[in-house]
């Protein structure tokens, strides 16, 4: 029985870490900046609406690859 409890306590999810006020924001200007790329792209260039939605969408890929890869640095050294 000691052997279960041993095993049960191992592979329990340890609480997830929370996400800093400093990163929500940062998300939320991320996203804004998108969005007024987006609508810079289509409104003062006058590029078509989807050439628009895709160079946005490109451009925040982009930066979601970043954070990804930054991220596992950061982990990696703790």
């Amino acid at each position: 029985m000691t052997v279960d409890r041993d095993v049960m306590t191992e592979h329990e999810q340890a609480p997830p870490d929370e996400v800093s006020r400093a990163t929500v924001i940062a998300y939320a200007v991320a996203a804004a900046l998108l969005l007024g790329w987006f609508l810079f792209g289509w409104l003062v260039l006058r590029q078509g609406f989807v050439d628009s939605v895709g160079e946005s969408a490109g451009a925040g890929f982009a930066l979601l690859l970043v954070i990804s890869v930054v991220g596992t640095v950061r982990r990696s050294r703790r």
